[in-house]
């Protein structure tokens, strides 16, 4: 048998020659001006196409079909999008209104957790998949009701069950799960999802699905590259694109007035973060320096590459969060950012980019601290920090690299 015989051949082969040129239009949108021309980070795109590659037809295929849902991580230690968050893990289910669906497992001990039933899609003017949703029910990990050892089962639409049920409506069509860590001795939660009722095996992909498919997947991995980080900046909601190397005061201001909203905007309060972003940009031999009031509330701190993705957090110390930072004696918290290890203790490591995004989130606190962010040459940088500030010897460095990459390997369990 060859091309031709089969009557759905063409149909066939026409989408996956589509899939192929989409890819190859993807790869241009790497060498945007935006990304710096030097060879780590225009290596830094194409790795970034790659990784969410592996997962298109995940999404696009072998997760899609509602009947027969299953869990997908969407974003890892071996994948990035979207503005990830280092410490956290992400989760996402294809779901449909009509269905019941019951998710089992063990709820860990991440300090933040949450699962929300997601609604329709906005036809225009919101990220590409798998965002852009507007959270319709949630259930934190406060409210869950588990067994003495963390167990739980959690029903999905249909007539309430049990303590633990979150509802549907006509729209709903997906699962979105989050757990934020702030200890690296924090355990993941386990989980598996199924349909009830379930009675036969899936169908085949047909044809037409596998067409759709190719077609979405296309989609997918242009938009990754072609919205990021143009949609972000474009909105100016969270990060003024002019402001490099500091937190922009209209975006602080646009970012504080949606604590208003966690009183009046029921979305907000089932999203459970507020964040801002600051662009950022330095030469070699400059350090930034980001410091702010010691808050009592869970916050979290990532740095990205130019394209929204998370820094290499297995190894790299790129990612804080309260239990992992040394706090000045005069109770502000300072992070410095350079390309080399400064010899303090809350070191972000930019890995030799030129440029990128920072991320800082608020949990379950409806409000941010004062960001203040200062760039001087390296060899000012003793002089500028406070006596006490905390430093790190080569041999600390490496026991933190090996504390972090333990515990990663345990949350995503790899």
């Amino acid at each position: 048998m060859a091309y031709g015989d089969g009557p759905d051949d063409k149909a066939l082969q026409s989408a996956w020659h589509d899939f192929c040129v989409r890819l190859e239009e993807a790869g241009q949108r790497v060498f945007k001006d935006v990304n710096p021309g030097i060879g780590i980070q225009r290596a830094d795109g194409f790795r970034y196409l790659t990784r969410n590659l592996t997962q298109a037809f995940d999404l696009a295929l072998e997760t899609k079909d509602t009947k027969f849902p299953l869990i997908h991580h969407f974003c890892g230690p071996t994948r990035g999008l979207g503005s990830d968050n280092a410490d956290a893990i992400y989760l996402q289910a294809w779901i449909d209104g009509e269905s019941v669906y019951k998710i089992s497992g063990s709820r860990g001990s991440a300090r933040f957790w949450n699962i929300t039933v997601q609604g329709e899609r906005p036809a225009s003017g919101v990220l590409h998949e798998p965002f852009g949703d507007t959270p319709r029910a949630n259930i934190t990990g406060d409210e869950l009701v588990t067994e003495w050892d963390g167990s739980f089962v959690l029903y999905i639409g249909g007539e309430r069950q049990g303590p633990n049920w979150l509802p549907t409506t006509p729209d709903s069509r997906k699962l979105f799960c989050r757990q934020y860590f702030d200890r690296w001795d924090e355990e993941p939660a386990a989980y598996r999802i199924e349909r009830v009722g379930m009675t036969a095996p899936p169908e085949p992909a047909s044809p037409a699905r596998m067409t759709e498919a190719m077609r979405w997947a296309g989609q997918f991995v242009y938009d990754v590259v072609d919205e990021w980080p143009d949609h972000l900046w474009n909105a100016g909601q969270l990060c003024n694109p002019e402001a490099i190397n500091r937190f922009d005061a209209e975006s602080y201001r646009t970012a504080r007035s949606s604590q208003a909203n966690w009183e009046r905007d029921p979305a907000e309060i089932r999203r459970g973060r507020l964040l801002t972003m600051m662009r950022w940009a330095l030469e070699p031999g400059q350090v930034l320096v980001l410091e702010f009031d010691a808050p009592s509330s869970f916050w979290m701190l990532t740095n990205e590459a130019i394209f929204g993705n998370a820094m290499d957090y297995r190894y790299r110390p790129v990612s804080y969060t309260p239990s992992r930072t040394a706090v000045d004696p005069d109770g502000r918290i300072r992070l410095v950012m350079a390309d080399a290890d400064p010899g303090y203790h809350n070191w972000i490591d930019t890995m030799g980019y030129q440029a990128g995004v920072v991320n800082f989130r608020n949990v379950l606190d409806p409000s941010l601290p004062e960001l203040k962010t200062t760039v001087l040459p390296r060899a000012e940088l003793d002089s500028f920090l406070p006596p006490g500030s905390k430093r790190a010897t080569p041999e600390r460095r490496t026991a933190q690299m090996l504390e972090r990459f333990h515990a990663i390997q345990r949350r995503f369990r790899i």
